[in-house]
C-alpha cells in the first residue's frame, strides 16, 4: 500500500510540474492567440510561480487540522479545474486566472505531498524525496518538447487539456490507492499552530541555507541565455546551455536524495552550496563553449541536488505532528524570497549593470552567506544533530 501511494504521488508532481513550466514554450503561441506583446505575456507567465507560492503560508495553519493526503487529493482536483480553465480562456484575463490557479494548485501538492512522504518512508526521506525530485524535474525537462509538438498538431489549448487528463487519471489513482491503505496509518494533524511557531529556528536556519542560493538560481536561469549571449556564445548554442543545465538536475535529485541520507546533513548542504557558489561565480570569467557547457552542468546538477538535501534536513528536524505545518511555512517564505531574483535582475540590468558584474556580485553575496553558516554550524548554533550521520530522523 505505500508504494502504491507513492506511485501515485510519482504520477502527480510529474503533472503538477508540467503545469508550472508548460507556459515558457507558450509565450509566442499566446502572444499571437491574444494579440498581446511580450511584455504582456511575460506577466502572465510569471504568475505561475506567484500562484506557486501563495497558498504555502496559509496552509502552514490548515495542515495542523486536515489530512495531508486529503489535501494532495484537492490539489490534484484544483490542478484539474485550472486546467480546464486555461484550455477555455476566452480572453487575457481569465487567463491570469487560469495561470494563478495552476501555480496554487502546485503550491498546495507540493507543501502536503512532500511530508507525507516523510511519514511513508521515515528511515530514507532523503532518497524518497529525491525520487519524487527527478520524477518532477522530468517533467521539466520534457515540457517544451511536449509543448512543441501538440501546438505543432493542434493549438496551444490542446496542451492543458491534456494537462487536466493527467491530473484527473494521477488523482483517480492515487485516490483510490488512498482508499486501499487502511494499513497505513496517517500521524494525526498537530491542531496545535504555535507547534508550527515554535520551529521558527529550523524554519530561518533552512531559508539561511536555501533562499540565497535560490533567489540567484531564479535570477540566473530566466536570463541564462542573455547571460550565454554576453559571454560570447550563439543564440543556439545558449539555449542548448539553459537545456543542459536543467538536464543535470535529472540525476542531482536521485543522487542527492541518496547521499543526504548518508552524510552530516548540513555540512552536504554547504559543501552543495558552496560548489554552486563557485559556478556562479566561474559563468562570469570563464568563455568558450566547452567551459561554459561544464559550469552549466556543476550549477544546474548542485542547485537542484540542494532542493532534496534542504527538504530533508527541515523533515527530518521536525517533530511529526507539526511537521506538515512547518514545512508549509519553511516553504512559503522561501519561495517568496527566491521569486523576486528575475527581478531584482531585470531591474540591475536596466540599470546599466552588465551580467557578470550582476552575478559576480551576487556570488560574493553567497560566499559571505556561506561563510557566515559554516560558522554558526561549527559553533553549535544551528539546530543538527546529525553530525555523525546524516540519516532522517522519524
Amino acid at each position: 500500500m505505500t508504494r502504491r501511494l507513492y506511485g501515485g504521488l510519482l504520477g502527480m508532481v510529474f503533472a503538477v510540474n508540467f503545469g508550472r513550466v508548460a507556459f515558457a514554450p507558450l509565450v509566442e503561441p499566446l502572444q499571437a492567440a491574444f494579440g498581446v506583446g511580450p511584455a504582456t505575456v511575460g506577466a502572465v507567465v510569471s504568475l505561475v510561480w506567484f500562484g506557486t507560492a501563495l497558498p504555502r503560508l496559509p496552509l502552514s495553519y490548515v495542515l495542523t487540522r486536515v489530512s495531508r493526503r486529503r489535501v494532495v487529493v484537492v490539489a490534484g482536483l484544483c490542478l484539474t479545474g485550472a486546467a480546464v480553465l486555461t484550455a477555455l480562456s476566452p480572453d487575457i484575463r481569465t487567463l491570469r486566472l487560469g495561470v494563478v490557479a495552476v501555480g496554487v494548485a502546485s503550491g498546495t501538492y507540493f507543501v502536503s505531498a512532500v511530508p507525507l512522504i516523510s511519514e511513508l518512508y521515515p528511515d530514507r526521506v532523503g532518497k524518497r524525496v529525491g525520487i519524487h525530485g527527478t520524477a518532477a524535474q522530468l517533467a521539466a525537462v520534457a515540457a517544451p518538447t511536449v509543448v512543441v509538438s501538440v501546438v505543432a498538431v493542434a493549438t496551444w489549448r490542446a496542451v492543458f487539456w491534456l494537462l487536466a487528463v493527467a491530473a484527473l487519471a494521477t488523482t483517480v489513482v492515487f485516490a483510490i490507492s488512498l482508499g486501499r491503505t487502511d494499513g497505513v496509518r496517517e500521524a494525526p494533524p498537530a491542531r496545535n499552530f504555535r507547534g508550527v511557531l515554535g520551529n521558527w529556528r529550523v524554519i530561518l536556519t533552512g531559508m539561511l541555507f536555501v533562499s540565497a542560493a535560490g533567489f540567484v538560481w531564479q535570477g540566473l536561469f530566466n536570463f541564462y541565455v542573455s547571460v550565454m549571449l554576453a559571454r560570447g556564445l550563439e543564440t543556439g548554442t545558449a539555449n542548448a546551455l539553459l537545456t543542459v543545465a536543467f538536464a543535470a538536475g535529472i540525476p542531482a535529485f536521485w543522487v542527492s536524495g541518496t547521499l543526504v541520507d548518508r552524510f552530516p546533513t548540513v555540512p552536504y548542504i554547504l559543501g552543495l552550496a558552496g560548489v554552486f557558489t563557485a559556478g556562479v561565480f566561474g559563468l562570469t570569467v570563464l568563455r568558450g563553449t566547452l567551459a561554459l557547457g561544464a559550469v552549466s552542468v556543476v550549477i544546474g546538477y548542485t542547485i537542484h541536488g540542494l532542493f532534496p538535501a534542504l527538504d530533508t534536513y527541515v523533515l527530518s528536524s521536525l517533530p511529526a505532528d507539526t511537521r506538515a505545518g512547518t514545512f508549509a511555512a519553511f516553504s512559503g517564505l522561501s519561495i517568496a524570497i527566491e521569486a523576486s531574483g528575475s527581478g531584482v535582475v531585470g531591474v540591475l540590468v536596466g540599470a546599466g549593470y552588465p551580467y557578470a558584474v550582476v552575478f559576480r556580485s551576487f556570488a560574493g553575496g553567497l560566499a559571505v552567506l556561506l561563510a557566515v553558516s559554516v560558522a554558526l554550524y561549527w559553533t553549535d548554533r544551528l539546530p543538527a544533530d546529525d553530525r555523525a550521520v546524516g540519516a532522517a530522523k522519524a
